[in-house]
């Protein structure tokens, strides 16, 4: 379960990253997009997968 939570934040910060279209497009994502533009989004989510990643870590 550790290792699949932490795919999951290294995933979310490698699609924020990589600023990829499907990703930063998607129905959940688009509401972030739309509050904090898409720079925005992209920091929030880098932060959010770093935030999954060590919680990961402390499991």
């Amino acid at each position: 379960m550790q290792l699949l939570i932490g795919a999951a934040g290294l995933f979310t910060i490698v699609g924020a990253i990589q600023d990829w279209d499907w990703f930063m497009n998607h129905r959940r994502a688009w509401i972030f997009v739309k509050l904090l533009g898409r720079k925005g989004a992209r920091i929030f989510y880098i932060i959010l997968g770093t935030a999954i990643a060590l919680f990961a870590l402390q499991m």
